[in-house]
């Protein structure tokens, strides 16, 4: 039965694509089957992994509808064992389809029940914001991972998200936990940085992953060729960052 994680932040910039894109690839590499569900209208996940976004004719957007499988719409990527279910920017529309639907936070969950067996992780990279789209990925997740960037508001807005995922786990998902929290754009040269770092792990402490992303020029390089970290320069600072990672994540899912 595979894992479904969301990766959540309603701020912009806080690396959940990075995240998204790189913790995939870093568990294709170890050999985990993963499906990463590009839930963003922006679609730089997708792009990311190397599709054109402008070729791609199945996608979230019709797997939200209903009116394709999720089977249909997956494709391989430029990554290892990595799948993606693509976005276009044809999903800014779902939020306002979705509206009167019956069940309309539950359509992702529904579609993804047939596919869920045939891969050890699925990720969901979620849109930076609080709207449906997101409440859907929630609602299909057993966990989310939250990522804070290592700068001076990276609390702001983590207290309404974390009563987002709290009324989720009251009205729509119960068993939704929180897998961690992960901090992101670290420079150990700053006194912010580490100022932030000492701050999560004072309030959140068991909850934030150990691994620390950091800041790494190769990484804000990778997407603009296509490819994961992994594939762009396994000897860089934010493939090791990341596979520590995605160690982490399975250390804490095998037991």
């Amino acid at each position: 039965m595979g894992k479904i994680i969301a990766i959540a932040n309603q701020k912009g910039g806080v690396g959940k694509t990075t995240t998204s894109v790189n913790l995939a690839a870093s568990l294709g590499v170890l050999e985990k089957k993963v499906l990463l569900i590009d839930a963003d209208p922006q679609a730089n996940a997708t792009s990311g992994l190397g599709i054109d976004v402008e070729n791609v004719e199945l996608g979230t957007y019709q797997i939200l509808e209903h009116s394709n499988t999720p089977e249909e719409a997956v494709i391989p990527s430029s990554a290892p064992n990595v799948h993606v279910i693509p976005a276009h920017i044809d999903l800014v529309a779902i939020e306002i389809e979705l509206v009167d639907k019956e069940n309309r936070e539950y359509m992702l969950k529904e579609a993804l029940q047939d596919i869920r067996d045939q891969y050890d992780f699925i990720l969901i990279d979620c849109a930076p914001s609080l709207g449906l789209l997101t409440l859907n990925a929630l609602t299909a997740a057993d966990s989310v991972i939250i990522p804070i960037q290592c700068e001076y508001f990276a609390l702001e807005g983590l207290g309404k998200l974390l009563n987002t995922v709290k009324s989720v786990q009251k009205i729509h998902n119960p068993n939704l936990d929180i897998e961690g929290m992960l901090l992101t754009m670290f420079d150990s040269r700053l006194r912010l940085s580490n100022q932030v770092v000492e701050e999560v792990q004072k309030h959140f402490n068991d909850m934030v992953f150990k691994t620390i992303i950091q800041r790494n020029v190769k990484l804000s390089e990778a997407p603009s060729f296509g490819e994961s970290i992994i594939n762009f320069d396994a000897t860089s600072k934010g493939a090791s960052n990341y596979l520590s990672l995605a160690e982490e994540v399975i250390k804490k899912n095998s037991n």
